[in-house]
């Protein structure tokens, strides 16, 4: 099994946690969870804008900045034009079983870019591979509390708000699994995982946030681009 697909099924069991949190009302975890909403969304800014961007356009000079592009705005048409009732965080009101599948559908295209940002940072080199990772992983906790938080504000069951879960993290490791054997993404899923961070990042997870009067929710976001900074330093001196 090779590196990237290893990181991606641990991401992918992420997801789990995140659900389990809400299917047990584990208050003290969604907290928990609302700073890693401001951490992740701090080192995953750092990371498309520092590492991933540059990247994607020395491979594609001509042509990166376009499919970054297409990155941010096919994740908003998922998850904002085809399911307009969706947020990145718990749901605490009732919806229509309807809009809760369509969010399920957005969240799905969305986590299997995330596979396919992990194995496109691995074939540049292995500290992209592991950064993207991180990041990843640091937002799939707050994935797992919305695709939950919308199965049950939809009436649904505790078991069906762990398949959803479980199929989340499966289209993650699909897109692990399919980014070296398709063409496109073999070349341009890193600037198509650019652009979705970006999205993800600020427009996803900073709203989230961004109104509440929290010193240590300011604090984890800054904290989160200064760890990217760290962990690039870190994983180019070991790994580079």
């Amino acid at each position: 099994m090779s590196a990237a697909a290893l990181l991606g099924i641990i991401a992918a069991a992420a997801t789990l946690l995140g659900a389990f949190a809400v299917a047990s009302r584990a208050q003290r975890g969604l907290h928990v969870i609302e700073l890693f909403v401001a951490f992740a969304a701090g080192f995953m800014l750092a990371l498309a804008l520092v590492a991933a961007v540059p990247e994607a356009i020395a491979k594609h000079p001509a042509s990166a900045a376009p499919v970054i592009l297409v990155g941010y705005l096919l994740v908003h048409f998922s998850q904002h034009t085809l399911a307009p009732h969706f947020h990145f965080g718990e749901e605490t009101h009732k919806l229509s079983k309807r809009a809760s599948q369509a969010a399920l559908g957005g969240l799905l295209l969305h986590t299997f870019f995330d596979g396919v940002a992990i194995a496109s940072g691995f074939l540049v080199d292995a500290t992209l591979g592991v950064l993207f990772f991180f990041g990843i992983v640091l937002h799939k906790l707050p994935e797992g509390v919305t695709v939950a938080s919308l199965v049950l504000a939809a009436g649904g069951t505790v078991r069906a708000s762990y398949i959803a879960a479980a199929l989340m993290g499966l289209a993650t490791i699909l897109g692990v699994l399919l980014t070296g054997h398709v063409g496109f993404l073999t070349e341009y899923g890193l600037a198509l995982s650019a652009g979705v961070t970006i999205y993800v990042a600020a427009s996803d997870l900073v709203p989230e946030f961004q109104h509440k009067r929290s010193w240590s929710i300011t604090i984890a976001f800054f904290a989160g681009a200064a760890a990217f900074v760290l962990s690039h330093w870190v994983l180019e001196r070991a790994l580079g």
